[in-house]
């Protein structure tokens, strides 16, 4: 199996999308499509992405804008967890993704986390942001 990779539609606002991601989390973006350079430039406006991906740490994000969906809806019951081990970067991160969006949950320690937080982006996107604690090495076995 290649694996499994989210795919975020956006009602279009795409570009402002990665472009807020590139910012916010450092993603990388490997390609990005619209209507008007493709081979079915009828198929959408031709300013409005037809396809992007995203690299966002060690994961691809794959985005578009759904033009054509009269049912169009965000956030459901999917959230994008974002795994990290650094203290800085969880909050740096939490707080990108909090500009002009909601804060489900602060970002604070937990039982199971050094960091934790909750949060709906300005474009209706779920995120969790979790630190891990970190491991204590055990000295006896490194002597």
């Amino acid at each position: 199996m290649l694996g499994v990779n989210p795919y975020i539609a956006f009602r279009g606002n795409c570009r402002e999308a990665i472009d807020f991601y590139k910012q916010a989390l450092g993603a990388e973006e490997l390609y990005s499509q619209t209507y008007g350079d493709s081979p079915m430039p009828d198929m959408g406006s031709s300013d409005a992405i037809m396809h992007a991906s995203l690299k966002i740490g060690d994961s691809t994000v794959m985005f578009c804008d759904d033009l054509h969906s009269e049912n169009f809806s965000t956030g459901g019951n999917i959230s994008l967890a974002i795994g990290l081990n650094d203290v800085d970067k969880a909050r740096t991160y939490f707080k990108n993704l909090s500009d002009g969006g909601t804060v489900t949950m602060p970002l604070d320690k937990t039982f199971w986390a050094e960091a934790f937080g909750m949060v709906t982006d300005k474009f209706g996107i779920n995120w969790m942001v979790n630190c891990d604690a970190p491991q204590d090495v055990d000295k006896s076995a490194a002597a």
